[in-house]
């Protein structure tokens, strides 16, 4: 870093305040210079000297505590900061902050700071999901703060959902990424670029009520649109039904099934640099569609399907000047079937995970994946948030786009 850049952590009383050491360590390590308030009730979970000892920075936990006569403590504070984290940030801390109450060192002087401010909750599932927290976070956000979603899994309550806080290595890539943003250090190699990706699933109708489908969320797509986006791209987003958010900036094209699906990917092929087909699309598809409610009858339904038309081999053989990416989501011999999709589908790169692996299927916020290119070359890489792992293989791109 060119300079060092100074991080506010504002750590509250969650037991994911253990995970706040390791990212004021971290960011220390990496040359930001960074100070930590720890609220009342975090200090039950951490101490003080913990952050002291990582940050080589006094810890600030008391609004009335002046030790410097010179200035108000929580104002000096506030106008020091370039960014404040504030990580976990409990239900309560975000109920406060939305309402303006300023009754501890953590909130006075998030009241008084006019830098950006980064908030990762962590909380139960159903403290998360309550709608009082749900429109004090969207309060925050018409505010311009910014969130860092948690993760989903096993809560130290015994609960199983969303709550989870950010591992470190997130909290801190976006600590990187705001910096990055701020100084313009992202550049934008794919500026005059058009990328089209596919996402999502398709539903095949089989009657007004009932249809086929798969798990896919949609996330690594729109993880990828996103991501080039900011990479400069012109995006072009051909999604299924999913409930994502379509990233800003991203034209979208809204699509049901593989045919629909079909039909507008190659609307737009010819006039893209990159494709990047990233959506599980039905194989198969009903033959006959009930125009009503198809009636329980018989013990057992047969029913008869047929062939989707294939994108990947459509826009393989139509392949002129694009870069055409494909997707292999398998469950077993992932090498073996991905490298026969590159070449029977005149791929330049194929990307293959393994769905059957914990972490890496549909509907998860992490992937493993491997990339292996029309030359051989192979690039696995371990699980990384879907962000991540989106940045990896657009990167892959640039250096096919080199070549």
């Amino acid at each position: 870093m060119m300079e060092k850049k100074k991080v506010l952590l504002a750590v509250s009383g969650g037991i994911a305040a253990y995970k706040a050491a390791t990212v004021a360590s971290r960011l220390y390590q990496s040359g930001y210079e960074v100070r930590v308030i720890l609220t009342h009730s975090a200090q039950k979970f951490i101490t003080p000297l913990t952050f002291q000892t990582l940050t080589r920075q006094e810890v600030y936990t008391d609004t009335f505590e002046e030790k410097e006569p010179s200035v108000v403590s929580h104002i000096d504070l506030a106008d020091w900061a370039d960014l404040v984290l504030i990580a976990p940030a409990t239900a309560n801390v975000i109920g406060k902050l939305a309402n303006g109450i300023a009754d501890d060192m953590l909130t006075t002087t998030l009241l008084a700071t006019k830098a950006d401010v980064l908030i990762a909750p962590a909380m139960n599932v159903n403290m998360f999901n309550h709608p009082a927290v749900k429109k004090n976070m969207e309060t925050l956000a018409a505010y311009g703060c910014r969130f860092i979603e948690p993760n989903e899994g096993l809560l130290a309550c015994g609960w199983i959902g969303k709550g989870r806080l950010a591992e470190p290595e997130e909290l801190i890539e976006s600590v990187h990424d705001y910096f990055n943003e701020k100084n313009n250090e992202i550049k934008e190699p794919f500026k005059g670029k058009r990328v089209l990706v596919t996402a999502g699933p398709t539903r095949e109708e089989l009657d007004p009520v009932r249809y086929f489908t798969n798990h896919s969320s949609g996330k690594m797509g729109y993880a990828i649109a996103s991501a080039a986006k900011k990479l400069g791209a012109d995006v072009t987003l051909v999604t299924g039904p999913t409930s994502l958010q379509v990233p800003e900036g991203v034209f979208v094209e809204n699509v049901t099934s593989a045919k629909e699906m079909y039909d507008k990917t190659l609307s737009h092929y010819s006039q893209q640099d990159v494709v990047i087909k990233c959506a599980a699309v039905a194989d198969y598809t009903p033959v006959t569609v009930h125009a009503n409610k198809f009636k329980k009858k018989n013990d057992t339904w047969t029913i008869e399907l047929k062939k989707t038309d294939d994108i990947l081999q459509a826009l393989g053989e139509r392949k002129e000047h694009q870069i055409l990416v494909g997707f292999a989501a398998e469950t077993e011999d992932l090498e073996t079937y991905a490298k026969d999709k590159l070449a029977r589908k005149n791929l330049d790169m194929v990307v293959g995970n393994d769905v059957s692996k914990e972490g890496s299927g549909f509907g998860s916020d992490t992937n493993e994946i491997v990339m292996i290119k029309r030359d051989g070359s192979m690039k696995p890489l371990p699980i990384l948030s879907k962000e991540k792992a989106a940045r990896e293989i657009l990167n892959e791109v640039l250096e096919l786009m080199g070549r």
